[in-house]
């Protein structure tokens, strides 16, 4: 079995194009969320049952963290945000499963991530207060300080992609090294363990993107305020 990468063996080529086990776990993730929500939206019920409004509670629990910080335009980031953080969290838990490896336990799924979030804020950006409005931004209050605002953009995308990474990888290589040292006696704990974290860790992954594309919105808010 080939490899491009230490940790990341080949499974098959498609043509030029590597297809790693990352790949098909991320795609075969997506697929079955997608199938997921288009079955769980055929029939909605004024009445709903257990598992209606288990989906409602995890739309109103996202919701509500938008109504939180980002209140004129919860609406309008709740697709991408919502979206982004159901993906995480079961992309963090794959990783339980004996044989499996998450998706965000490898760099470049999470940095394809932050790179969405990176787009998202400029879109969002330009969305709602134009293209004009939202580039001139970048020039105050001194047109000096734009390479500054692009370092820092870059910056923050570069330290978004590696936390995650960083944070689900080292939680998978504690679980195995435990479970190899101390067998089967201990998976309960470290389970449960995986779990929190991988829940925390895409809670705090969603939370940033949110309030970087907060940030990039109502800065220009204020300044129009202001002016």
């Amino acid at each position: 079995m080939a490899s491009n990468a230490p940790f990341e063996p080949v499974l098959f080529n498609l043509g030029p194009l590597p297809i790693s086990e990352t790949v098909v776990t991320t795609w075969a993730l997506m697929i079955g969320l997608l199938l997921v929500s288009w079955l769980s939206t055929r029939r909605l019920k004024l009445e709903p049952g257990r598992w209606q409004v288990a989906l409602e509670g995890i739309v109103g629990a996202i919701q509500d963290a938008l109504d939180a910080v980002l209140p004129d335009h919860a609406s309008v980031v709740l697709p991408f945000v919502g979206s982004l953080w159901i993906f995480v969290v079961f992309a963090n838990l794959i990783g339980i499963f004996p044989g499996l490896h998450g998706p965000t336990a490898d760099l470049s799924t999470t940095a394809a991530l932050a790179l969405l979030v990176f787009l998202s804020v400029h879109w969002y950006g330009i969305r709602i207060h134009g293209l004009g409005d939202y580039a001139r931004h970048y020039l105050e209050p001194n047109p000096i300080l734009l390479p500054f605002h692009i370092i820092s953009e870059i910056s923050r995308t570069i330290a978004l992609a590696v936390r995650l990474f960083g944070n689900i990888f080292s939680l998978e290589m504690a679980a195995l090294l435990i479970l190899v040292v101390a067998g089967f006696l201990v998976p309960v704990p470290v389970l449960l363990l995986h779990i929190v974290e991988a829940l925390v860790q895409a809670y705090i992954f969603g939370m940033l993107a949110l309030i970087y594309i907060a940030g990039g919105i109502q800065s220009l808010e204020m300044k129009k305020q202001e002016g």
